[in-house]
């Protein structure tokens, strides 16, 4: 029986086609995104959040080729995808009881001089006032947080599926954040981040102003203690 070239060939040539529409089609949407992801930058204002979102699950490694190549820093881009994800999660966030919550913070935050000792769930911060990680401690602990302060991912991996908490807050640096962002996407929780406003491994530094105002999202305000107010005010 001979085989009939003709039809394979047509079949080639439908899928060929095929492949080269939705490969246009993903470069073309990939740059309405980016169009819509500058603008926003340069207003300081999300446009069409969601979409922007959606685009980053599918084509997210085309939209950072494309911000690369018309010389957008990676710290803008990786801030603003911080940024879309934290707008696209505060709903959600705030409807979660603290209860169900925790904040997870890195060691760099602490005293050089700190004399906490790790343990396997992370530093057991001492209130030592050396820095301000005692008194956010303290703060967010009043509030009904489980703080973590802890070395790496592998720790944060390790609590979420110890004490199984239904949101995160995820405090660090850039690259920090985004890693962190999409494990507690895989692993289904809802989760903040705020980015440290120095870099380093040690006694790096955050706008506390910035944490709290994110863990205060859904909580009544006769409920959060007076101290707190002056920095979410």
């Amino acid at each position: 029986m001979a085989f009939d070239f003709t039809a394979w060939n047509s079949l080639m040539y439908l899928i060929g086609e095929i492949t080269v529409i939705v490969i246009l089609g993903a470069i073309v949407t990939s740059f309405i995104l980016v169009i819509i992801s500058l603008y926003s930058i340069k207003r300081q204002k999300l446009y069409f959040p969601k979409l922007i979102k959606s685009g980053l699950v599918f084509l997210e490694g085309m939209m950072k080729a494309m911000f690369r190549l018309i010389g957008l820093e990676d710290r803008e881009m990786l801030s603003f995808f911080i940024k879309i994800h934290n707008t696209m999660n505060a709903a959600e966030f705030g409807r979660i009881p603290v209860a169900d919550r925790a904040i997870f913070m890195p060691q760099c935050l602490r005293s050089s001089q700190c004399p906490a000792h790790l343990t396997p769930e992370g530093l057991k911060c001492r209130n030592c006032g050396q820095c301000s990680v005692g008194e956010a401690n303290v703060l967010l602990g009043r509030l009904g947080y489980r703080i973590f302060i802890v070395p790496g991912s592998s720790f944060i991996k390790r609590m979420t599926k110890k004490y199984r908490p239904k949101a995160i807050v995820g405090v660090g640096c850039l690259s920090e954040v985004k890693e962190g962002i999409d494990m507690a996407d895989k692993m289904g929780l809802v989760v903040m981040g705020v980015v440290t406003l120095k870099e380093g491994c040690v006694e790096t530094i955050v706008n506390w102003p910035d944490v709290y105002e994110v863990a205060v999202l859904g909580i009544d305000p006769a409920s959060i203690p007076e101290d707190l107010h002056t920095f979410t005010d």
